[in-house]
This record gives C-alpha cells, structure tokens and sequence, in this order.
C-alpha cells in the first residue's frame, strides 16, 4: 500500500501571509495542530500549534504577524507513492507525527500522520515509531 491511499487529501493549507491568529483560529475550529503552508502548489514549510505558542507568542509576537515568520522552512516531507512502512520509518527517525506529502512534480497533494499509518502498518511497526517519536 502507499501513502497516497491513506493520506488526507482534503487539508487546510496556509499561505504565508496568513496571520497567526488567523492559523490558531483554523486549526481551532478543525481540531488539528499542523498545517502545511505553500505558496500556490509549492510547499514552503509547516506550522504547528506549538510552533505558535513557542516561537511566536512566547517571544512576544502581536497575532497579526504574519506565519510565515515562524514556520518551519524545508520540512520533512512524504511522496505519494512511497510504501507506509518506509514512511512509517522516515517519522519515527526524524521523530515526526506528520509530513506533507508531495506528488513527483513537488506538488503538495496531502498530509500523512503517524494515526493515518498506525491504521494500516503492522501494530508492531506503528507502536516502535510512536516510542520512538515520543522520545524527544
């Protein structure tokens, strides 16, 4: 199986000039906490529930700023047709519990998380990729 049958399709993206109270509002009223953010179909980063808490607002950032200040560039990222279980791998190694995923021309086409995978993959690999995420 590959991570394209199993990604979330349907994703809120930010664009780099959303504000931070704008991305905290979102991922509020969708209950999530990570949100790529592209610049027309190119992914530029990602921003996270705690990116915004961390970086921004503990730093005294005015929630007007703008996202794109405190995203974080070059993220780890999926391919559509990578196999789950080398996904799986790629977050626990990099301890992530997300990843954009791309297609082969870079385009951002969804999100891939480690329940998503957990789902699919052997529970065996799914629970050695939580422990070893929740490590840090």
């Amino acid at each position: 199986m590959k991570v394209r049958d199993l990604m979330s399709k349907d994703v809120q993206v930010a664009r780099p000039g959303d504000t931070l109270q704008e991305i905290a509002r979102r991922m509020h009223d969708g209950g999530f906490g990570f949100m790529p953010v592209a610049d027309g179909d190119s992914l530029i980063g990602a921003i996270t529930d705690r990116d915004i808490v961390v970086r921004a607002i503990a730093g005294g950032a005015a929630v007007t700023s703008p996202v794109v200040e405190f995203i974080t560039r070059d993220p780890h990222t999926a391919r559509a047709d990578d196999d789950l279980k080398t996904v799986l791998d790629a977050m626990s190694s990099r301890q992530v519990r997300r990843l954009p995923v791309l297609d082969k021309n870079d385009r951002l086409v969804g999100v891939v998380s480690l329940g998503d995978l957990s789902t699919r993959v052997k529970e065996k690999y799914a629970g050695e990729a939580l422990e070893d995420i929740s490590r840090n």
